[in-house]
């Protein structure tokens, strides 16, 4: 086979390959270049604005490296000496003036576009009552605090088709909060008070995770938000998050470092150390850390605590005593 003919089908291999192992990726929502199905009105805008910027960055990539392609076939040097000058070519004043005006429309459409997708990004839509939650980001767990005092770890309850309010805050180092299908990402930062808002469209439940590298163990810090009837909303925050949050603090606070059942992993077994019967010890390294632990219990109070503690004494702790310190 000649030289030439082995070169010419090296490269449709290697193209035809590349374009096989990517046409899934590319083509997979939810989880490929293309952004998870919105279900919420600013994610929709969100979306909206991605897939107008997508189809002009699309097509420009496929003119630029597709002239590229032919003009390194249809001018390659054919043989002729290293040494030898290329066709000499002179401006053409037409052509430069619509390469010139052509991206300044292009970015002309997309800023039409962004700018008037912003404001229902940004802006909640008006409401009678909405839903307000503060979201507390902590090493390495979400916390949410509702209106009527009740508070739930990983997991947040929602009223589907309602429009929900959320204060995000930090209480040790930067998180992002990121539900992809109800909307953008906002910082929770140490200091600062943000604000963002979501309306899910129907009742389901919707996965997110923190999108800030915040340290160890950062890729367990994941969230749920569940949006329910209006009437499960009101039994889950009136009754089931309280009978449920030592649970839920054990499993989505202690368990990322010391396992689902203190069976330890990067933090020490829990199962048979008499610390979790003492009220007072176990209070205090949960809201003040030690050695390699963060202080993840820093703004939980009285209530919480003992949660925390009559759980870990119930489900967790496998010792010959179970009484209290």
């Amino acid at each position: 086979m000649p030289v030439r003919v082995r070169r010419k089908l090296a490269f449709v291999v290697v193209v035809a390959l590349t374009v096989l192992a990517t046409a899934g990726v590319a083509a997979a929502a939810n989880g490929g270049f293309t952004p998870q199905f919105a279900h919420s009105p600013n994610a929709h805008r969100i979306n909206t604005a991605y897939w107008v910027i997508l189809a002009f960055t699309s097509v420009i990539f496929v003119a630029v490296e597709g002239a590229l392609v032919l003009f390194i076939w249809k001018y390659r040097r054919r043989g002729r000496p290293r040494t030898a000058d290329g066709s000499q070519v002179h401006g053409n004043t037409r052509l430069e003036v619509i390469w010139t005006v052509i991206p300044v429309v292009i970015l002309a459409v997309i800023a039409i576009v962004v700018f008037y997708e912003l404001p229902g990004i940004k802006n909640a839509p008006a409401a009678a009552n909405p839903v307000r939650i503060t979201v507390e980001g902590h090493q390495y767990y979400w916390q949410f605090d509702y209106a009527n005092g009740a508070r739930s770890i990983n997991d947040l309850y929602v009223p589907a088709n309602e429009v929900v309010l959320l204060t995000v805050k930090s209480y040790d180092v930067v998180h992002s909060w990121w539900i992809p299908q109800l909307g953008g990402k906002i910082q929770a930062i140490p200091g600062k008070t943000n604000h963002i808002w979501f309306k899910a469209d129907r009742v389901g439940t919707y996965y997110g995770q923190c999108a800030e590298f915040c340290g160890l163990y950062h890729e367990a810090m994941r969230a749920r938000v569940i949006a329910t009837s209006p009437a499960d909303f009101r039994t889950y925050t009136s009754k089931t998050a309280a009978s449920a949050l030592g649970r839920a603090e054990f499993q989505g606070a202690c368990a990322v470092c010391h396992g689902m059942q203190g069976q330890g992993g990067y933090g020490p077994a829990l199962a048979n150390d008499p610390l979790l019967t003492q009220a007072t010890s176990v209070a205090n390294i949960v809201r003040n850390g030690g050695a390699k632990m963060p202080d993840g219990g820093n703004s939980w109070a009285k209530a919480e605590m003992t949660a925390l503690i009559q759980y870990s004494k119930s489900a967790i702790y496998k010792g010959a005593s179970t009484s209290g310190g």
